[in-house]
């Protein structure tokens, strides 16, 4: 019987120093202050401002943060994954040259793409390796420059994101902490209504689609959150039940940052006293893929090992999900 599980051993984050608040926004789209915070609980988020970098500088610098806080070999990592939606390129995989960067050279690296809940899905897939067995250090990042795909004159859309990146380390561990189960889930149903229209095989860059600015970010608020809190409700559910869990058990929820109404939404459906939920979302807005990480990063402090932490996300494509985590350490 295989004993390991895939516990996460260090955690380090990296945000822009720009800050975008909602009384700049007013400058730029109708909008203002108090209806962005009522809506989405969003004060001000992360920017990077140079145009000639892209997500991988944030990934790198969340990741040699994590390196230089757990005092590790960049040399002893296995793999890299990098969960994003804003590669630096279509081809040429930002997570291999992540990796070269930050010294990784001993690993093997790719990209994982499921929009906002790319960084859930990459806790699956870190996990499965270090199950395996065949791996002892997998580094996953979530990082995503989503000033890239905003249109800024879109107020649907440019009050809601920003940029950021997150990492764990994930190792073996023999006392049952770590990953111990996951309920991940996809439907394409929301194709439409949470995407970049161009720039793929289906419709590929032109003039015209540069002038439609099909190559920015779109969705159908409306739909986008009905779904969302239906689904990241439902599966935080489905994940207690399934452990034969209570509010009581859960020491933290760690949700996607994407709208304090969906976060609001699933902690009520879970029964949870808010001291229970990490938000940072007014803070970063909601930063995709580096999320999770974030939030990880950012309370750490709070952590003890053994807890019990609940995390749910949910993305475009439409993909969502919630991983059971009983955190491995607790921080010197």
């Amino acid at each position: 019987m295989n004993n390991i599980t895939a516990a996460i051993t260090a955690v380090g984050a990296y945000v822009p120093d720009y800050v975008l608040t909602n009384k700049i926004l007013e400058t730029l789209v109708d909008t203002n202050d108090e209806w962005i915070t009522s809506r989405t609980g969003i004060k001000e988020r992360r920017i990077l401002k140079d145009d000639t970098k892209g997500t991988s500088y944030l990934a790198i610098k969340a990741a040699q943060d994590l390196i230089a806080k757990a005092n590790i070999d960049p040399l002893e990592i296995d793999m890299v994954i990098l969960a994003t939606a804003t590669p630096d390129m279509p081809v040429a995989a930002s997570g291999v040259y992540v990796a070269t960067e930050i010294g990784a050279t001993n690993a093997f690296a790719y990209d994982l793409q499921a929009a906002c809940s790319s960084f859930l899905y990459g806790m699956s897939t870190a996990a499965a390796y270090i199950q395996s067995g065949r791996y002892k250090k997998v580094l996953l990042i979530g990082a995503d420059k989503m000033s890239s795909i905003v249109d800024y004159t879109d107020r649907t859309t440019c009050i809601i994101f920003g940029d950021g990146a997150g990492a764990a380390l994930f190792e073996p561990n023999y006392e049952g902490l770590g990953l111990v189960d996951e309920y991940l889930r996809s439907d394409s149903v929301g194709r439409d209504f949470l995407k970049i229209d161009a720039g793929g095989s289906l419709h590929p860059a032109t003039i015209q689609t540069v002038e439609e600015g099909r190559h920015n970010i779109k969705q159908d608020g409306k739909t986008v959150f009905k779904y969302a809190v239906t689904n990241m409700a439902d599966a935080s559910e489905m994940i207690l039940k399934r452990n034969n869990l209570t509010n009581a058990d859960v020491d933290w929820l760690v949700p996607h940052q994407a709208n304090k109404r969906i976060i609001d939404a699933t902690a009520s459906r879970m029964n949870l006293e808010d001291s229970k939920v990490l938000m940072n979302i007014e803070k970063y807005g909601n930063t995709t893929s580096a999320t999770l990480p974030l939030v990880l990063n950012d309370f750490e402090n709070l952590f003890k090992k053994g807890d019990t932490i609940i995390l749910a996300a949910f993305g475009g494509g439409f993909t969502w999900g919630s991983i059971y985590l009983k955190w491995a350490y607790d921080k010197k």
